[in-house]
């Protein structure tokens, strides 16, 4: 299970929060560009992890995690990444709330209380 979860993340950190209710157009084509989103975010230095779901009526929540804000910049303006965004803004999302929080304690469990 521990596969799912983001690994080594040492605070301080950043996460870019992702919340998004998807319109379920073109399913196929929005599972591959997701894909892809994450072979090119671990290009970007200063990318530390991804962790992902969607429930069954399309509701997703998506949190990457960065070293600096610079990383998340450097994310955000990356080109292909921009492409995908327009995609979503015109196709894929019937709303969604993106969030940057800074992270300075984290636990893990049962047993990191």
């Amino acid at each position: 299970m521990t596969s799912r979860f983001a690994q080594n993340l040492k605070s301080p950190y950043y996460a870019v929060i992702f919340a998004n209710q998807h319109t379920g157009d073109d399913e196929k084509k929005y599972g591959e560009t997701a894909d892809r989103m994450v072979e090119l975010a671990q290009d970007i230095p200063g990318y530390l992890g991804i962790e992902s779901t969607r429930d069954e009526t399309g509701f997703g929540i998506t949190v990457s995690y960065w070293e600096t804000e610079e990383a998340i910049k450097l994310w955000k303006e990356q080109a292909e990444h921009a492409a995908a965004q327009e995609m979503g803004i015109s196709s894929w999302y019937e709303h969604y709330e993106l969030r940057v929080a800074k992270i300075e304690r984290a636990y893990s469990g049962p047993e990191g209380r």
